[in-house]
């Protein structure tokens, strides 16, 4: 016996307040304005064809290229502070706010600048990806 149907068949929906069935509601499956150039392109990219893989290779070279940009960004400066205060002994003494330089720029800074880095790559990302949306529905 089916757990769904009652021992003397389906049930039929509870009544609304007015004493009638409730009224039906039209479910859309499929929207058939899309165009069929949307369609064709879909496929390609389903389909792994030269076309569809151009697309996603652009695509991904595109997020490379911005990731090795922003890891630059980032990297180079933080790499380079290190090498800073061993080659400046007296940039390495100076004092902010009763902190020492190398503390205050190796131990407080790097925390909001790569929130604001991971933010921004972030922001970058969904654009592309946006944007090959557009052209892949267009």
């Amino acid at each position: 016996m089916s757990k769904h149907a009652g021992e003397n068949g389906p049930k039929e929906p509870p009544p609304s307040d007015n004493g009638k069935p409730p009224r039906r509601k039209r479910v859309v499956l499929n929207d058939s304005r899309n165009p069929v150039t949307v369609l064709r392109t879909i496929t390609e990219l389903e389909e792994q064809t030269s076309v569809g893989e151009a697309l996603v290779r652009n695509l991904v070279r595109a997020q490379l290229r911005m990731a090795v940009g922003l890891a630059a960004l980032v990297g180079i400066p933080l790499a380079g502070l290190p090498l800073a205060f061993y080659l400046s002994p007296t940039f390495a003494n100076l004092c902010v706010f009763g902190l020492r330089l190398p503390w205050l720029l190796l131990g407080v800074l790097p925390f909001p600048v790569l929130f604001a880095i991971g933010y921004w790559y972030n922001r970058l990302a969904e654009r592309h990806e946006k944007d090959f949306v557009n052209m892949v529905e267009s």
